[in-house]
């Protein structure tokens, strides 16, 4: 069986794997299917029509269904002029969405006649590609039917703490989304590695998949650059009856049309009677990326067809969107932590002014069997006793780095079957540059064994199938225990950021000495700002599609002033919606960035930053007659000023929100006595139910109606729970419905500045 549910192509099985196909007996190479164009299969699944459109505006490709589906047969279709098909408004349509800031493929709602479909577009071989598939019952696209289940969705990620933990969430709602009979979450174990089932949900009458591995062959290199380039892959069911394109080869060329951005691209035949032989009949896989490299999949398989209509095609895409980016920043959180557990080893070395001199610090940096510290040539061993020959071998295959970059390896003998001979000892390296001309610092771990459970007996990849050489499922239930060689335990992400710090403190020391410990700490603060790459990539790849919803729904709007009542409220309720996403995700990337940056923390008195925070928030009090009284002079709390502003206001809005219906109205700041001290905020408003106090430090929870109270996203109280937990602090409330809440929080002091 094969977790993968797109398409293979474009990849050379190495001698192993081609020895492996000749012990069992099978004469079928392997390499005829994963080297199949499947970008250009010349057709399309038949439940949506393509038309390709030439510079000159007329159709030079259609797919051979357009009579059953656009009421006009292909050889009239091909050689029409695109504007006669669209009209002038729609096909301006068409290339609006292809000029929105949503990249280089779109979608929106076309009607050609009486009939409305939902249309991709997308630029391929130089044409414009129109993909048009059936619009479903309710019109025009409506996300805001998938959008409670989405952010729910969301909130249920934000919990988790761990991979595991959020990919178990994931797949839960996936399935509930989509109804899909099995859905698993799948970790690549290096970027070409095989992979791991790490979650799953799945109906009862299915084995379980769980803990599963699958050999790196199901899913090789091509078809991973090909999860990297779309987001999801939907096949909704593995009998139909393709499409073909009409003319099967572009005009002037002598190749079929290129479908890499296709949503309805046809799937090749020995990926589908692979799904047929393993009771599939249906599926989708979403991508999940980071740092634009394939981490892993979402696949889901169903027992049925099963077409996805086009919201929840957008919705689940979103989620995969999402899903990578709390992925991300649990692996930027896992660095940041392991960078926050080195510093003591390492202001140890700079301290001692000598960074290179003492490996048993190195080793207490980056968990190792062994440090080699190779400098002018020569070098230098601590730990376990490393062969001569074996370092020999290890700097002929050390790529050329430059200063400060880090290369690591978990298994040697792959990269060259010398290193078989030290495995025991030497089997996986992590390799940091210092300067960029060969002097580094290597960090050594012998070889882990490790048994494994495999979906098919990894040294046997290929068997022959029933239907001739084609490839043949894995049974579920034939499963194969096999301990992993010559492989070490692997290096993460932090230990790759730990060797980072290091190199860092290793070029600031050269041109400091260990009195400017105080500079080199700002050094290795600058360089977490690295972990705000990943709220870029949010905006990029989540607030553009929005807002190319929006332009969309403005552009049909404008082009179509006559349209009746009810499409026009529907046009602008999508903008709203559009827009309300588009804020949701502005206090996502917020919530998420609190979590990033150094905070600067200095003594403030507490009632000139009240006053300040007055400023935003007086206004909302003044609103609700609330009567403000002020922290008493000389109360100092040591704190970011910016992030207690945030916490200030925050808490002063929700005074002013949840003001008591009846006068008196008051807040009142203050402090008690402590070390640290503890700041209290409190009101005689509605008050919180016990039983949902733990509930409002929650992202996006309301307790109330969204446009009630003052309306609101749900933001706040989790804005101010984290930024907290960043100074140290703690935060807790006191609460008693129509009687008012006591908001108490302390915050932490730097560990050498005064109480």
């Amino acid at each position: 069986m094969r977790v993968g549910t797109g398409d293979e192509g474009g990849w050379q099985p190495d001698d192993r794997e081609r020895a492996a196909e000749v012990e069992s007996g099978t004469p079928f190479d392997l390499s005829v299917c994963l080297n199949e164009p499947i970008h250009r299969l010349g057709g399309i699944q038949s439940y949506g029509a393509l038309l390709a459109i030439g510079a000159d505006g007329r159709v030079e490709v259609a797919s051979s269904n357009c009579a059953a589906l656009l009421g006009v047969p292909t050889d009239a279709v091909v050689g029409t002029s695109a504007e006669a098909l669209f009209g002038s408004a729609g096909l301006a349509a068409v290339h609006a969405t292809l000029a929105a800031p949503t990249g280089d493929r779109g979608m929106l709602a076309l009607t050609l006649g009486s009939r409305g479909f939902d249309a991709t577009v997308y630029r391929a071989d130089g044409r414009v590609v129109v993909e048009l598939e059936p619009a479903t019952a309710e019109r025009p696209f409506v996300f805001s039917h998938f959008y409670p289940a989405v952010r729910t969705a969301l909130v249920k990620l934000q919990h988790g703490r761990t991979v595991v933990d959020v990919c178990a969430a994931a797949v839960a709602e996936i399935r509930a989304l989509t109804g899909y009979d099995r859905v698993v979450a799948y970790r690549f174990e290096g970027p070409a590695g095989p992979g791991e089932v790490i979650a799953e949900s799945v109906a009862d009458e299915l084995e379980p998949w769980l803990g599963l591995w699958f050999p790196a062959t199901d899913i090789p290199p091509q078809a991973r650059r090909l999860y990297e380039r779309n987001w999801i892959r939907v096949i909704h069911d593995v009998d139909d009856d393709t499409a073909l394109l009409v003319p099967q080869v572009l005009p002037g060329a002598g190749d079929p049309l290129d479908l890499s951005d296709s949503t309805l691209r046809t799937v090749s035949g020995f990926h589908l009677e692979y799904l047929r032989n393993i009771g599939v009949r249906s599926s989708m896989s979403v991508s999940l990326l980071n740092g634009g490299r394939l981490w892993g999949l979402i696949a889901c398989h169903g027992l049925e067809p099963r077409r996805l209509s086009a919201e929840v095609r957008a919705a689940c895409e979103f989620f995969g969107v999402t899903l990578s980016l709390q992925l991300a920043a649990l692996q930027d959180t896992e660095a940041t932590n392991a960078r926050q557990h080195a510093r003591t080893a390492l202001f140890s070395l700079v301290t001692a002014g000598a960074l290179l001199a003492d490996n048993d610090e190195l080793a207490r940096l980056i968990v190792a069997d062994a440090v080699v510290v190779r400098l002018g040539g020569q070098a230098t061993v601590s730990g376990a006793a490393l062969d001569d020959g074996a370092l020999t071998a290890l700097w002929e295959h050390v790529p050329a780095l430059a200063a400060g970059q880090v290369w690591s390896c978990e298994s040697l003998t792959e990269l060259d079957p010398v290193f078989a001979r030290y495995a025991t000892g030497f089997s996986g390296v992590l390799v940091l540059a210092l300067d960029g001309t060969g002097d580094l610092v290597a960090w050594v771990r012998r070889e882990r064994r490790a048994a494994r459970t495999w979906a098919t007996d990894p040294d046997q990849p290929v068997l022959l199938g029933p239907h001739g050489q084609r490839l043949t499922p894995r049974g579920s239930s034939a499963v194969y225990q096999a301990v992993v060689r010559g492989h070490c335990l692997p290096w993460t992400g932090a230990d790759a950021a730990v060797a980072e710090e290091f190199g860092h403190a290793v070029r600031t020391s050269a041109l400091r000495r260990a009195t400017e410990l105080a500079a080199l700490n700002d050094e290795l603060r600058r360089a977490n700002d690295d972990l705000d790459t990943f709220t870029h990539v949010a905006a990029h790849e989540m607030k553009e599609p929005l807002r190319g919803i929006a332009t969309t729904a403005a552009f049909i709007t404008e082009d179509a002033p006559e349209l009746d009542a009810v499409t026009a409220r529907r046009l602008g309720t999508i903008q709203k919606l559009a827009q309300r996403m588009d804020e949701l995700i502005n206090s996502l990337l917020h919530f998420a960035q609190l979590g990033q940056g150094a905070l600067h923390r200095v003594p403030v008195d507490l009632r000139t930053a009240t006053l300040q925070a007055l400023e935003v928030a007086g206004i909302r009090l003044a609103e609700h007659d609330v009567e403000v009284t002020l922290p008493e002079p000389g109360s100092t709390i040591s704190a970011d000023p910016e992030r207690l502003q945030e916490i200030l206001v925050n808490l002063l809005v929700n005074a002013a929100k949840y003001a008591n219906p009846h006068p008196p109205r008051t807040v009142t700041v203050g402090t008690t006595p402590g070390n640290p001290p503890a700041v209290y905020v409190r009101d005689n408003g509605i008050g919180i139910p016990t039983a949902h106090q733990e509930d409002v430090f929650r992202l996006f929870r309301r307790l109330h109606p969204r446009d009630s109270h003052g309306g609101g996203h749900g933001a706040g109280l989790a804005i101010v729970d984290r930024i907290i937990q960043r100074h140290g602090g703690t935060l807790r409330l006191d609460s008693t419905p129509s009687q008012g809440t006591t908001v108490w929080f302390t915050l932490e002091p730097e560990p050498d500045q005064p109480q």
